[in-house]
């Protein structure tokens, strides 16, 4: 082989490699940028940091929250939301990107109180069979404002919910909570 040869070949091969690092440089920019395009816009994984939705949800379970279906309508009573905390929560501390979970009670326009162990919406109460316990706290009728939500967690005696900070606007909601991947053992739709 003449040196010619031989420096061709060496060229060759390095191009090969570069042109491998190449291909394996974009691919994994492409899963990137895919990676960051669903998690803000499609879905992202979310974890339960508290007992406050017990027991549906429980410390530590792993779900996927989607994004897409409030772009095409509201949530509606029973969805269990996942938020960002809103200014009076912000005001108490809760950073603005901590995220909250809990079940919508209710929609603009109701009326939403709480007595003798009770929550009523417009006047009828609510069958919650999905609750650990009924609540404890009477609360005042009050009318959910446009735009606005009134939420709840399932845990009803150990939550941080609307009854104690006011309504949820509805710019504040990043998606509704759909399945469970973890732990397996309770894998499924929520």
């Amino acid at each position: 082989m003449t040196p010619h040869e031989s420096d061709l070949k060496a060229t060759s091969a390095s191009s090969k490699v570069w042109r491998s690092w190449r291909e394996n440089l974009i691919l994994v920019a492409i899963a990137l940028c895919l990676a960051f395009l669903i998690r803000t816009f499609i879905a992202e994984p979310r974890y339960i940091p508290s007992e406050s939705m017990v027991p549906t949800l429980h410390t530590g379970d792993r779900l996927v929250v989607e994004k897409i279906s409030y772009r095409f309508h509201p949530p509606t009573t029973g969805d269990i939301i996942v938020f960002q905390p809103p200014a009076e929560l912000q005001r108490r501390g809760y950073p603005q990107d901590q995220a909250f979970i809990k079940r919508v009670i209710g929609e603009p326009g109701e009326v939403i109180n709480v007595s003798n162990g009770k929550v009523y919406l417009n006047g009828q109460a609510l069958k919650e069979n999905y609750i650990a316990e009924p609540p404890n706290n009477p609360y005042p009728p009050v009318k959910v404002p446009e735009d606005e939500f009134f939420v709840m967690g399932d845990n009803r005696n150990d939550s941080n919910d609307s009854r104690y900070w006011g309504f949820l606007p509805r710019k504040h909601i990043i998606g509704r909570a759909t399945f469970r991947f973890w732990p397996l053992d309770r894998i499924g739709f929520i």
